[in-house]
């Protein structure tokens, strides 16, 4: 499974908006501009995620977008499912080898639980403490 730019970037809308929780509504433009995105585009992706319950607009000359929810309370899995549709690495059936069919339920079943488990304000809040090793080559 590929996450595409509509989740991708409906992330980076979300993470945004719960940032700025409490600051009033944040407009699409300002998202776009500080993360150098299609304000069209963002326009597009933030209709599924209102519908879906994830934000509420704010019209009038100093509207936007507010989270529906508290950061604590979205998962990256909520925002996934909205723009990516249901989590799978493959699309399988039951008359697919129970072995191989094994795998990709544990596969599907264990990127959910790491979306799922993954806030809204977990995602705001990462400080890389050294979790991951980045490593340098030169040549």
């Amino acid at each position: 499974m590929k996450i595409s730019t509509k989740g991708r970037y409906g992330l980076t809308i979300m993470m945004e908006l719960a940032g700025r929780t409490g600051e009033g509504p944040t407009s699409l433009k300002s998202i776009a501009e500080k993360n150098n995105l299609s304000e069209h585009y963002l326009e597009q992706l933030i209709a599924p995620l209102r519908n879906a319950g994830l934000v509420k607009s704010i019209r009038g000359a100093y509207g936007g977008y507010v989270l529906s929810r508290s950061a604590s309370e979205l998962t990256a899995g909520d925002i996934i499912r909205v723009l990516e549709g249901p989590i799978s690495p493959v699309d399988f059936t039951d008359e697919d080898d129970p072995a191989k069919r094994d795998l990709w339920m544990r596969i599907r079943d264990s990127i959910a639980e790491v979306l799922d488990s993954t806030t809204l304000e977990s995602l705001v809040n990462f400080h890389d403490e050294g979790k991951y090793n980045n490593y340098m080559f030169y040549i």
